[in-house]
């Protein structure tokens, strides 16, 4: 039987810290699934809109040779993904704080028993997101995002 593993997050723009994240989460287990955030979920928790809408972003991190399998989070229950996968391990990642302060307890009342790591960081001076430059870069893709979220019913 393949062992699971799981990770989570926006994974708005690949970059090697997130290349790092997957191959330390890959060496827990025979098979990975990441779970990207909905867009809905980053304005909820950010305040902004990510730079690359859902779908972009689902595709993208499908696309990397060491997951196996890419999936959009939920709305309504954040933990609903992992009673549907019920992975042998979740990763978090070394600064993931959103939705990891009751896990443990969360898991148990749902009759699940995966054990939960956290990586290591890759070079967090480097690839932590800066708002700043986050911003600065939003401005030249603004105009299709706007119309884009407008279409979709998202806040912008």
């Amino acid at each position: 039987m393949k062992k699971i593993a799981m990770c989570f997050g926006a994974f708005d723009g690949l970059h090697a810290g997130h290349e790092d994240f997957f191959r330390q989460a890959k060496d827990f287990a025979d098979e990975l699934i990441v779970v990207v955030a909905c867009d809905t979920t980053i304005v909820e928790i950010t305040g902004d809109l990510p730079r690359n809408n859902e779908g972009h972003r689902v595709n993208c991190v499908g696309e990397h040779p060491l997951v196996d399998e890419a999936r959009l989070g939920y709305l309504d229950d954040k933990y609903r993904i992992i009673e549907e996968v019920k992975p042998d391990v979740i990763c978090l990642g070394h600064d993931q704080e959103v939705f990891t302060e009751n896990l443990d307890a969360e898991l148990a009342r749902r009759g699940l028993s995966a054990t939960v790591v956290r990586c290591e960081p890759f070079s967090p001076e480097i690839f932590k997101i800066n708002y700043v430059d986050r911003d600065r870069d939003r401005d030249e893709e603004q105009n299709y995002q706007d119309t884009e979220y407008e279409e979709r019913g998202l806040p912008l």
